[in-house]
């Protein structure tokens, strides 16, 4: 199937009367939990366009965990509309895991060409983060708790010593004070340790406490959480 570049879609979006419509091949769930004791993980999606699509399934490897760990069944499915797709994530690894990992699938729904027909079809892309849970590992409601947050020379440091791969909003504040910290990425992954600048002209101050905005493991968003900064 032919593309056009963005900005060319884009004026003939703006620029003519033609009909435009976008794909929803929607997931059931904003996380994908693969535990390593059933060796597979599962996610159903469904059609809710009036038109067929061609669903593909994509992996990716975050910038910190460059390892293969899964592969998907199907890659690619023809999904009728209001029907519902179910994909598998299929766990490759022949080595116990000692923590938790994390990885992204990209769902796309590509509808069929419509030749001789003034309508343009976008293509809608769903990124959801995959984490793989290894065998034994009790589940932990709130994995943000074992963070540890630290000032060292300006800076706002954080470790993880844990096994679980902690979800949560990339602006932090410390308090008082109320200074916005911003992290590199939406997570932190098991004993990863981040250090992060303040903005522009502001100092540290007095804090003594960062607050946070995380997410548990299975979606769920919950309240801010205020973690103390240790010595």
């Amino acid at each position: 199937m032919k593309t056009m570049p963005l900005f060319i879609l884009s004026a003939a979006v703006l620029l003519s009367p033609l009909a435009t419509y976008a794909t929803g091949v929607v997931p059931e769930t904003s996380v994908v939990i693969v535990e390593q004791s059933d060796g597979e993980g599962t996610v159903s999606l469904k059609n809710t366009d009036s038109f067929p699509v061609l669903l593909l399934t994509t992996l990716e490897n975050t910038k910190d965990d460059s390892e293969n760990l899964l592969v998907v069944i199907p890659p690619a499915a023809r999904v009728e509309p209001g029907k519902i797709q179910r994909v598998r994530f299929i766990l490759i690894s022949p080595l116990p895991l000692k923590t938790e990992r994390l990885k992204r699938v990209i769902f796309e729904g590509v509808p069929p060409q419509q030749k001789g027909k003034s309508e343009v079809r976008m293509t809608v892309r769903q990124n959801l983060p995959v984490i793989i849970r290894p065998a034994g590992l009790e589940k932990d409601q709130a994995p943000w708790k074992h963070l540890v947050w630290r000032i060292a020379g300006g800076n706002l440091t954080v470790n993880n010593p844990s096994s679980y791969v902690v979800r949560l909003s990339q602006e932090v504040r410390t308090l008082p004070g109320n200074v916005s910290w911003i992290l590199p990425n939406s997570y932190i992954l098991p004993g990863q340790s981040v250090s992060l600048a303040a903005q522009q002209g502001k100092t540290v101050g007095e804090a003594r406490q960062v607050r946070i905005s995380p997410a548990t493991t299975w979606g769920y968003t919950v309240q801010s959480y205020d973690a103390a900064l240790s010595k």
